[in-house]
């Protein structure tokens, strides 16, 4: 398989590589990071999150992909999309999310990165819309979601199907981008 690359200013989202698997598993250990997720992964679920990963780019063409600072080649952390694999009223559908380690915030990357992926999502795969969502706490997150133009109806939020009744985090906020919003925002922006 050809390793896929989109580059950003700072950024290179790329297909995985071995080295990466040992940051990236450091980086799902994180409790900071993973303040928002049931809870953080071993060593062993991040390996088998990996291979989900991979194989979804085999079948799809897009995944989460890695994300390398171009000025250091560090792996900072993963942003992409991939099919929404739970039951819920908005689905099918295609989510976009994105991870980084905890040293690499602050940085506007998460934004960067995402608007490089919806960008060849949109061009290269031709969808229509990407959704995006997370708990009503995760600020880091929705922040992202509005500086990329998405929105949310709050009639669309839901509870999680995969975290059990009484949860904390079953209550997700949904935010959408259509690619013609989307469209309309770059040419507006530059």
């Amino acid at each position: 398989m050809v390793e896929h690359a989109i580059e950003t200013p700072r950024l290179i989202l790329r297909s995985w590589r071995p080295e990466d698997s040992e940051p990236f598993a450091s980086m799902n250990a994180d409790p900071e990071v993973m303040a928002h997720f049931r809870s953080v992964l071993t060593a062993e679920q991040s390996v088998e999150l990996l291979g989900r990963i991979e194989q979804h780019e085999r079948d799809r063409g897009f995944t989460f992909w890695a994300v390398a600072r171009k000025d250091t080649g560090e792996f900072a952390g993963f942003t992409g999309l991939a099919p929404v694999n739970f039951e819920a009223p908005f689905a099918p559908a295609v989510e976009i999310g994105w991870r980084f380690a905890r040293r690499q915030w602050g940085h506007g990357f998460a934004t960067e990165a995402a608007r490089a992926a919806l960008e060849d999502i949109f061009e290269r795969h031709g969808l229509e819309q990407v959704v995006a969502f997370t708990i009503p706490a995760n600020v880091r997150s929705l922040r992202v979601m509005e500086k990329l133009g998405m929105m949310r109806d709050p009639a669309d939020d839901f509870d999680h199907p995969r975290l059990p009744e009484g949860h904390p985090f079953r209550r997700h906020v949904l935010y959408r981008i259509s690619a013609r919003s989307f469209r309309e925002r770059a040419a507006s922006t530059h």
